[in-house]
Order: C-alpha cells, then structure tokens, then sequence
C-alpha cells in the first residue's frame, strides 16, 4: 500500500527573504505564491487619486493613515501587499511588527485589479476570502478598464459586496463621516 502524501509546497513568510529584490511583488497567501509584475500606469494612477482623496480626509480629521503598497503579515502562510490601506491611529498602535509589517487587518483595504486574469482571480477571490477571515471591516476593488469601484462590507463574519459604483457615483463610507469621492474622479 502506498500512502497519499501532499507533495503540494507551502511558502511562508520566511521564505521571502530569498527572493531576488527586483521589483517585482511577492504574496503569500494560505501558503500560495503570487508574483505580480509593475502594473499599468493607469492602475498607479487610480491608486494615487485615491491615496490623496483619503489623505485629505485623514488630515482634516485626525484619525489614522492612509499608506500604499504596505506589507500586512497575518500569519505565517499569510504574507501580502494591497495597493492602499487605511488603518486607524488606535489600531496602529498595536498591529505592527518589529520590521514595520502590519500584523492586523487594516479598517479598509484597496486593490486596483491589474490586467490579467490570474491577478483579478487573486483580489477577487482569494484575497477577498483572506481580507473576510481576517478581520477587514471594507474591501474596495477598483476596476481601472471598467471605471468601476466594488465596495464590499462586513456584515458579522465576512464580508459582503454591497454596491458597484460607476463614473457617474460617489463614493462614501460609514468608516469615513463627511468623506465624499466622485468616482469619476479616481479615473482622471
């Protein structure tokens, strides 16, 4: 008899440090690798947009940070880099490592889809699984060919799709009181 064994390789976050430092970006996530190459610029662009809009807001009130591209370490098999986080200051000050990696879920995460269709598979399936069981309290996908934003909201365990936002939309959320986007405004 021949047992069954799982010849399936599980990376970790430890296993990062001997990847080449060569731009492109490596995620782990339940022990997968994801490898995903400099994006569109369109894609930098939404994320610069939205990074400003949030930073005005989070300037005039006080209440937290917004950061791209920040490496979240939920556990070991649990490694990524979203395109944009935004984190409270009360959460801040206990969700981060010695290396400066977010070691909790940030209140919201965005990611700006790329172009193919393994990375859109990832942030809207995997990711959107991973960011639900770890707490996140609102995903955004921001889709820069379509000019569309899906906000998915938790409702108790996980989190739900409660909207898709077009160019004629604003954006709004309860995590941000007075905050107001025009979507049409993250595609300029």
């Amino acid at each position: 008899m021949v047992a069954n064994i799982d010849t399936k390789i599980r990376w970790t976050s430890a296993d990062l440090e001997f990847f080449p430092d060569n731009g492109d970006r490596y995620e782990i996530i339940d022990g997968d690798l994801y490898v995903t190459r400099a994006p569109h610029w369109k894609h930098q662009d939404a994320i610069t947009n939205l990074c400003k809009a949030l930073a005005n807001w989070t300037s005039a009130h006080q209440k937290g940070k917004v950061l791209s591209t920040p490496g979240l370490i939920f556990a070991g098999e649990d490694n990524v880099i979203p395109d944009l986080v935004w984190i409270s200051d009360e959460k801040l000050a206990t969700s981060v490592d010695e290396s400066g990696h977010f070691t909790a879920a940030p209140e919201l995460i965005i990611e700006v889809l790329s172009q193919t269709a393994r990375d859109i598979s990832r942030d809207r399936q995997v990711k959107l699984k991973l960011y639900s069981r770890v707490g996140v309290k609102e995903y955004w996908i921001v889709d820069w060919q379509r000019k569309t934003v899906e906000i998915y909201r938790r409702s108790q365990t996980r989190l739900e799709l409660i909207c898709t936002l077009f160019v004629e939309d604003e954006l709004s959320s309860p995590l941000f009181p007075e905050f107001s986007l025009k979507v049409a405004e993250i595609f300029v």
